[in-house]
């Protein structure tokens, strides 16, 4: 297993500095990320073991199926982990699933203290894992950096409790507000290095989403072109089944599982039939008005399995998945461009809100510059949410 290095880690080696609970924290966090876009439907976790203020073994959550972090890090122990401190950003799991519970593996060891990141929402575990520990004679801390933690998992905590995709809406668009020029070319917006990250976010969630306008305008593949990289399952929502059966997304879809969603059952038997020979998968779920109900949909993968979607779609889709509520974090790509034009495509198009205060309320968690654009990340507020936002902006 190869674990990714940080400085804190290399501080130690050198001898720099003392290093403190929340630097020991911190560098299972960063071994964290080293599973994202492998785990799901499990959580991003990583797990250091310290003794004497050494680092004698740490690991994090390869891949679903594979050993969890804890168990990782005990298999690289450099010495004896009896008295130990175990680090850890998700509380120990006390289950059998695919692999045996972790809190088993913890006690075999005689680690004498556990400090936890993030609790487990998962009912088979939520507190459990804790409780059998401490019942052990094991030191447990709880909620030790719970917010540095928690952001390591926002597509597992939804999933688990929700059962249906975290939804990121991702776009770009230039300094005044234009995904595309008054032609409705967009190729390119950002530049290689953002265009990068939009790759590396298909190999992070496990589906892709547009819409049919999407798929017609672009002919888009709607994969990771990024070797070693997983590429996720594709989701069309085409109400009319209009998708063009000679397009590149129904072409490969013996390589990518592709899911499209319509609505109209009365004229698109000939074409399902079709679609369903080259391997593409239909599911009808039509809303009132006949287009693609996006909430219905949402149960339906999150039935499938799928806990986490991408959506690529243009200002109509958009617009219909924030109306549906989907959407929990929005991810804007801003390059430093201006197009204009009054007719010029806009990220959410639809007829807009009537008043400033009717908008949809978003929490800003991240701002960073790739390249030369810079990326806007956000939270969408729920209702629950609604007075920090306020509180917040």
């Amino acid at each position: 297993m190869e674990l990714p290095d940080c400085a804190c880690k290399a501080g130690l080696r050198r001898g720099v500095k003392k290093m403190t609970d929340r630097d020991y924290m911190l560098r299972a966090i960063e071994l964290a990320k080293g599973g994202l876009g492998w785990t799901s439907p499990n959580p991003l976790v990583g797990a250091v073991i310290v003794q004497d203020g050494r680092i004698i073994g740490e690991g994090y959550h390869e891949r679903c199926g594979k050993l969890h972090a804890e168990r990782n890090a005990i298999a690289s122990l450099t010495e004896s982990a009896e008295g130990a401190t175990l680090y850890v950003t998700l509380e120990p799991c006390c289950h059998y699933g695919k692999t045996p519970p972790c809190t088993e593996a913890i006690l075999e060891q005689k680690i004498a203290r556990v400090v936890i990141g993030s609790r487990d929402p998962n009912p088979l575990v939520s507190g459990k894992g804790a409780a059998i520990l401490r019942a052990a004679g094991v030191r447990v801390e709880e909620d030790f950096m719970r917010e540095e933690c928690d952001a390591l998992n926002p597509v597992f905590f939804h999933y688990i409790t929700k059962k249906t995709p975290y939804v990121v809406m991702k776009y770009a668009m230039t300094a005044d507000g234009k995904i595309a020029a008054r032609t409705g070319d967009s190729k390119w917006i950002t530049g290689e290095s953002a265009r990068k990250k939009v790759q590396e976010l298909r190999h992070q969630y496990m589906g892709i989403m547009a819409g049919i306008g999407t798929v017609l305008a672009d002919d888009p593949m709607l994969n990771v072109r990024m070797e070693g990289w997983k590429s996720p399952i594709r989701i069309l929502c085409d109400s009319g089944l209009r998708i063009p059966l000679d397009g590149q997304i129904v072409k490969s879809a013996g390589k990518y599982r592709t899911i499209v969603a319509y609505a109209d059952s009365e004229n698109t038997e000939a074409k399902r039939k079709r679609l369903h020979e080259m391997g593409v998968e239909t599911i009808c779920c039509p809303d009132k008005n006949n287009q693609v109900d996006l909430k219905k949909l949402m149960k339906y993968l999150g039935e499938e399995g799928i806990d986490s979607i991408l959506l690529e779609g243009g200002g109509t889709l958009n617009d219909s998945a924030l109306r549906a509520g989907i959407v929990q974090e929005v991810q804007a790509f801003i390059a430093p461009k201006l197009f204009g034009g009054m007719n010029s495509k806009t990220p959410v198009e639809g007829i807009g809100v009537r008043f400033p205060s009717e908008a949809v309320k978003l929490k800003c968690t991240d701002i960073c510059q790739i390249g030369e654009d810079i990326r806007i990340t956000c939270q969408v507020c729920g209702k629950e949410q609604e007075e920090s936002c306020l509180q917040e902006s």
